[in-house]
């Protein structure tokens, strides 16, 4: 008879489920956005130096991230389900998790809401500040649109590379990418090429191209471009995956224990929390220092060295900031004490 996998193991196995599901959500969402685009209206308003109707032009709006929301809803209700599968069958007989219980409704709308609503207004102000200042320099208005939205694959038909989709940071690293291409200057290649997200199946056009001291031709260096634009966006869409998804898959738990609880099966007192750290080398500092914390009870939260305060990881309900939940790999075991 097959043994039954314990919590850790069938949160692990949640964890890297979703975490591929929610950065391929992600991804899909940035090419309903890109595919939405009226490309020849927003050449002809960066032409008119109209601002507005560029960015209207764009239909950034929440509808683009509806894959995304679904799937973070999925892994909310199978974090609930995991929870109530791997409880002592001693108080779980006939329990069931309750995703439309009011609470955890409120919890899983609140936070995809603030999901999604933050990465909107993210995408309409990085768009409105690149298009001001293609405006403001005079760019060529098909460069402007093309570098913004991408370019369509022959391959594919769809739209690809661009800075849609891209935190504030990888535009940078894009814009910065594109500028090194562009150059013959043998010190930009080389920086290129310390880029790590770059396709390395190019790296010996960019090493022809410093032996020679020549620019690597038009349409090679943006075709790297795009690639090294797709790239970032994949890697987006896993980190958004382990900060947003895990969290709602270990916020689920709690609220299955809490469902538990409410339905008078145990106290709340009968409940052990521990912190498990991810020990693989690239785990902080401080929550290196959390590893094999244990609190009791669901309202005690766990404590970083650094002063946060976390209720599970990834958690920021009281108020630990993104230095303590940015792509942390780190899990929560909960368990009910066998005297219960």
């Amino acid at each position: 008879m097959a043994r039954r996998p314990t919590q850790r193991q069938l949160f692990r196995e949640l964890a890297a489920k979703f975490g591929l599901e929610v950065a391929l959500a992600f991804r899909e969402a940035v090419n309903n956005l890109k595919s939405g685009v009226e490309f020849q209206r927003l050449k002809l308003a960066i032409e008119q130096g109209n601002l507005q109707a560029a960015l209207e032009a764009l239909h950034i709006d929440r509808a683009a991230f509806l894959p995304l929301e679904q799937k973070i809803t999925e892994a909310f209700i199978a974090g609930g389900q995991g929870a109530v599968a791997s409880m002592p069958a001693a108080v779980s007989i006939g329990f069931r998790f309750d995703p439309g219980n009011q609470r955890a409704a409120s919890w899983i709308r609140q936070f995809s809401g603030n999901l999604i609503t933050g990465l909107v207004d993210g995408e309409r102000q990085q768009a409105r500040d690149f298009l001001a200042d293609g405006m403001a320099r005079g760019a060529h208005p098909r460069s402007v649109a093309l570098d913004l939205v991408g370019r369509i694959s022959r391959a594919t038909g769809k739209r690809e590379g661009g800075l849609i989709g891209l935190s504030g940071p990888q535009r940078a690293y894009v814009q910065a990418a594109r500028i090194e291409l562009a150059s013959a200057d043998p010190k930009l290649l080389k920086h290129y090429l310390t880029r790590t997200r770059r396709d390395r199946r190019y790296d010996r056009t960019v090493i022809k191209a410093i032996r020679e001291g020549k620019a690597i031709d038009r349409d090679t260096a943006s075709l790297m471009v795009t690639r090294y634009s797709t790239r970032l966006v994949q890697l987006r869409g896993e980190v958004i995956a382990r900060t947003e998804g895990q969290p709602a898959i270990r916020a689920a738990k709690h609220e299955a224990y809490q469902q538990l609880v409410d339905d008078g099966r145990i106290a709340e007192a009968d409940i052990e929390r521990g912190w498990h750290t991810t020990q693989d080398g690239r785990q902080r500092d401080t929550h290196d220092a959390m590893a094999g914390q244990t609190v009791r009870g669901l309202s005690v939260p766990f404590q970083s060295p650094s002063g946060a305060l976390l209720m599970f990881p990834g958690d920021t309900s009281l108020g630990a900031g993104t230095d303590e939940i940015v792509a942390c790999r780190c899990d929560e075991s909960i368990s009910v004490r066998r005297a219960a």
